[in-house]
């Protein structure tokens, strides 16, 4: 068959053109979401900077647009990225796994806008990272829109149904450890003397061996349950690290040059290690992790898990078809009631090219008192059931349909713990994972379709073959009967 590249198939004479996938890629908003999303990616001149190269007789140095180009590096298609985004929270794939399978996968290079195999990275890992940072919470926001605007063009849910919406909580568990009053010491002291080292102070004594010797000990003394040597062993390191803290910022004091990133990042430190060293066992704010300063202690009630150290995630979905309408997150551990308005204005934003925004919502028990705050809706919950009519009782039996929704986005969208950087990436990666929990929710959907009209168009072929034989039995003419002649 005849293409356009002699020595190579184009992706469509490759696959499957029915792949839930492949159907899925014409119905994205695609021209919609670079409109949106390239003016973060415009290019910035460099008239003026120095630029430096390498050439035949060695290192160069030259100005910008005088010979040389003011731009940067061309960047890579924003379909590419965005679908990649898409990608890697469907399958729940690492950045690293998602280049490698991408790379294998003719179907997913073709939803990512290819129309020739490529056998190589579509890009480095890293700049993944780097192109979820540019577009930002807004950029993210997009993504998860286009998902909704798709469902609603394919016909795969009814307008009408984002009037009715279930809102819950949950946790989003960051990447630390357990947070102990011994390990965090000795780690606070491990970096301080590190940042220390690297802006040119040089201590008295570094505390390196005691430190180390103490962490085992205090683990060894709480595997036993001897609590007394295990406090005795936490008050000795608190005292060590007061001691290389005290030694730091006199000396720290005396610096007048080095890197101001490399001071800032030591101030920092200080800041954080003097905020372990002095929280006690009921203060309010405590820090959980030297290096997210933004994780809290939360605690939902399960029987397994009593305390999660991350941040509250808030999840909307449609209250028949289960889809995700609306995520966000909210530090410092709110009320869920306090949260309502600000998820539900997400939510309608969200919704606003469908012309519906939710008019019932159905909550638990932990939205209670907040009818006033939120004029504009029907917060329906269990605590109301002696108000509710007999159809509204029957809706809020669904209410905890929402709750497998979070177990998906948990288990199966990477929801269950975020490896992003901050509260920035504690809100990109609650949205993208919503996101992701939309795309599969789409191909279901493609599947679904796609399979009812096949089906009604088979049983159709079959009716009409089935009357045409009918009728050709009817109008062929009769053999004569024989008449039986006996012996």
């Amino acid at each position: 068959m005849a293409t356009d590249d002699f020595f190579r198939s184009r992706l469509d004479q490759m696959i499957d053109l029915r792949h839930p996938l492949v159907v899925l890629a014409s119905r994205m908003p695609w021209s919609q979401l670079e409109t949106v999303l390239s003016p973060a990616f415009t290019r910035q001149s460099r008239e003026g900077t120095v630029i430096e190269g390498e050439d035949l007789f060695g290192p160069t140095v030259q100005m910008a647009s005088s010979g040389t180009s003011s731009a940067g590096r061309p960047r890579l298609p924003i379909r590419l990225m965005a679908a990649l985004l898409y990608l890697k929270h469907a399958f729940n794939l690492s950045d690293e796994e998602l280049v490698a399978r991408w790379s294998e996968n003719v179907v997913w290079q073709y939803f990512s806008g290819l129309d020739y195999y490529t056998p190589k990275l579509p890009c480095d890992a890293t700049q993944i990272g780097r192109f979820r940072t540019a577009i930002g919470e807004a950029g993210v926001e997009e993504l998860l829109k286009a998902t909704i605007d798709t469902a609603v063009q394919t016909k795969a849910v009814r307008p009408s149904e984002f009037e009715r919406v279930i809102v819950d909580s949950t946790v989003q568990e960051k990447a630390v450890a357990h947070p102990v009053d011994s390990r965090l010491l000795e780690i606070a002291r491990a970096k301080v003397v590190q940042a220390a080292k690297q802006v040119g102070i040089t201590l008295k004594q570094t505390f390196v061996k005691e430190g180390q010797a103490l962490r085992r000990k205090a683990g060894g003394y709480a595997h036993a349950r001897q609590f007394n040597r295990l406090r005795r062993t936490v008050k000795r390191q608190r005292t060590i690290l007061g001691i290389v803290l005290r030694e730091v910022s006199r000396k720290l004091s005396t610096i007048s040059d080095g890197c101001a990133t490399a001071i800032a990042r030591l101030n920092t430190l200080l800041e954080r290690a003097e905020r372990i060293r002095t929280q006690q066992i009921n203060d309010k704010n405590k820090l959980y992790a030297l290096h997210a300063p933004e994780v809290e202690c939360i605690s939902k009630g399960k029987a397994r898990k009593r305390y999660e150290f991350g941040v509250k995630s808030s999840i909307v979905v449609t209250h028949k078809s289960g889809l995700v309408v609306g995520a966000r997150t909210f530090p410092g551990n709110p009320y869920d009631g306090h949260v309502l308005s600000a998820q539900l204005e997400q939510t309608r934003i969200l919704l606003e090219d469908t012309g519906k925004s939710p008019k019932q919502v159905f909550v638990d028990l932990g939205y209670r008192g907040v009818d006033r705050e939120n004029p504009n809706v029907e917060i329906i919950h269990r605590g109301k059931y002696r108000s509710l009519t007999q159809q509204q009782r029957r809706c809020l039996r669904r209410r905890p349909a929402v709750e497998p929704t979070i177990g998906h986005l948990k288990a199966d969208h990477r929801m269950d713990r975020c490896w992003l950087r901050g509260q920035l990436g504690d809100a990109l990666h609650t949205v993208l994972c919503a996101t992701g929990f939309n795309l599969r929710w789409l191909l279901r959907a493609m599947v679904r379709l796609g399979l009812k009209a096949v089906f009604l168009r088979s049983l159709w072929q079959a009716l009409l073959a089935a009357i045409s034989e009918n009728e050709a039995r009817q109008d062929a003419p009769r053999a004569p009967r024989v008449a039986f002649q006996g012996c």
